[in-house]
């Protein structure tokens, strides 16, 4: 069984509120990127986890996966013994704000729902997974939608243009707690999306450049370096908007087409992780 997990990004990201509880209530437009993680699963006679690619390293020292966690979970909510060899490659930079770990615990739910025959449904891994995190329900999907509440609340998004992406990392873990609790200031509404959705990609930029990130001043706070990563993207011959994702320091730049946002690529330094290209598969019309 392989499985894809795909960058999560977050197009714009408003924070509405917060609970009792003291989490923050979110809206945000999210899509999902060509970049991606991969998982796979076989069966075996207990339950390992195996990492590689170029961003396994920083894995290494994890004492327990989220993926292994999601494995777990599901086999206990199932009532099944945990019988599954894991590989893990991982491309995706750790702690960057684009839901790597969330995006390769979904994979592991996908691909062991149908290695060990459930048959479960979409959303009743949906309800197993928002006890492991907030952004697993979506990045389950791995479909354009709009995420609300604490990240459970999910409806799709309205349809999306052909474009393309360019995600660029400074290679600085940003942790998520540490964001939330430097953000300053008020809450602020969620955005009113057109219901037809947007004829390209400019008319998408332009609808995004009126709404934000909340979280982006905090990020650079702490990190200084999205800032300049934020402005080297602005400077690409082509590039419709740039914007931090998710909680940082991962940031993307909008084109016109994936071909566009490759070739972009090359110009960005090469120290930082970077990615151009399209959307992810199933959230991608005619790319």
């Amino acid at each position: 069984m392989l499985e894809a997990a795909p960058a999560k990004v977050n197009l714009h990201l408003h924070v509405t509120g917060r609970r009792a509880d003291g989490y923050h209530l979110l809206d945000s437009l999210v899509v999902f990127a060509g970049a991606a993680d991969a998982l796979s699963a076989r069966i075996a006679e207990g339950l390992s986890l195996h990492l590689e690619g170029p961003e396994a390293s920083a894995l290494a020292g994890e004492a327990d996966n989220l993926v292994l966690r999601a494995a777990r979970a599901l086999a206990e909510a199932a009532g099944v013994v945990p019988r599954a060899a894991l590989t893990l490659v991982k491309r995706l930079p750790v702690a960057s704000g684009i839901g790597g770990g969330s995006a390769d615990a979904a994979a592991a739910l996908r691909a062991l729902n149908r290695l060990w025959g459930l048959g479960w449904s979409e959303a009743r891994l949906a309800g197993l997974a928002l006890a492991l995190g907030a952004d697993i329900p979506a990045c389950l999907a791995s479909r354009p939608c709009v995420m609300a509440g604490v990240g459970e609340v999910l409806r799709p998004a309205p349809p999306l243009p052909g474009c393309g992406l360019v995600l660029a990392n400074p290679r600085i873990a940003l942790p998520t707690p540490a964001v939330f609790r430097a953000r300053a200031g008020g809450f602020r509404a969620a955005a009113a999306l057109p219901e037809a959705g947007w004829a390209d990609a400019a008319a998408l930029a332009r609808d995004l450049a009126g709404w934000g990130n909340d979280l982006e001043a905090a990020a650079i706070g702490l990190c200084p370096a999205v800032a300049s990563v934020l402005a080297a993207l602005r400077a690409l011959p082509g590039c419709r908007l740039a914007r931090m994702s998710g909680s940082g320091a991962t940031c993307f730049a909008l084109f016109d087409a994936p071909e566009d946002a490759a070739a972009a690529t090359a110009a960005l330094p090469e120290g930082w992780w970077r990615w151009g290209g399209g959307l992810h598969a199933a959230g991608a019309a005619g790319l």
